[in-house]
């Protein structure tokens, strides 16, 4: 009966941990996609350490380093491995819910860093037509114009900020809002999906944990933690 379920939690990890080192490889290929083809700099250039493909490459490396220690762990029934991959986890879960909090606490201070570099990030790309790519896929995505409104852009407005006539023609773009109110409204609409998938990402971690310190305590009464 031990053996049979030494044997379960040993195969459900190795499942586990490999759809997860599955969908790493595809999180770390969307970043790196990202990174070679969008200049995501241009918008925020203070925060560009934190610009989308830096956070989804620097994501799926960790998705899939830790989802291997866990599969290789459970696959050769080493106690190292797995005692590595419990902790691992827990720091992850701690790191993600203080960032959680922090974001919740500095929320107005965040938003005003955010603000600033986006005004910084427009007034470069006025100065420099390649970085206006950047500002048109957010513009285009969001239907919005400038930071606070097309003015931002002055006498050059971007096409992106037109539907069907070109901007050059015309001084009355068809986007009116500006794309910080977008953003906004966009971040405040997914809060509580954001919400949730960090509850799910912390429920999957603690089970993750579970699973592996189960093992590792069956592996340790069978005899077998130095196995390699």
């Amino acid at each position: 009966m031990a053996q049979g379920c030494l044997k379960c939690l040993k195969y459900t990890m190795c499942v586990a941990n490999f759809l997860c080192f599955v969908c790493g490889v595809a999180v770390l290929s969307f970043g790196v996609y990202l990174m070679v083809n969008f200049n995501f700099t241009a918008l925020t250039p203070s925060l560009a350490s934190l610009n989308i493909p830096s956070m989804l490459l620097i994501s799926g490396i960790i998705i899939t380093c830790v989802s291997f220690l866990g599969f290789l762990g459970a696959l050769k029934e080493n106690r190292c491995l797995l005692m590595t991959f419990f902790l691992v986890i827990f720091i992850l879960m701690l790191v993600e819910l203080t960032a959680a909090c922090l974001m919740l606490i500095y929320e107005a201070e965040i938003g005003d860093i955010v603000t600033k570099d986006l005004n910084k990030g427009l007034e470069s790309a006025r100065n420099n037509q390649t970085k206006i790519t950047d500002w048109d896929i957010v513009q285009n995505t969001f239907k919005c114009c400038g930071v606070y409104n097309a003015s931002d852009w002055g006498n050059t407005i971007p096409e992106s900020c037109c539907v069907e006539t070109s901007c050059s023609s015309r001084k009355d773009p068809e986007y009116k809002e500006g794309c910080l109110k977008k953003l906004k409204e966009w971040f405040e609409e997914n809060f509580l999906t954001t919400g949730i998938a960090v509850i799910v990402l912390c429920i999957i971690e603690v089970l993750g944990m579970c699973f592996a310190m189960t093992l590792f305590c069956h592996i340790s009464r069978s005899g077998l933690g130095y196995k390699l």
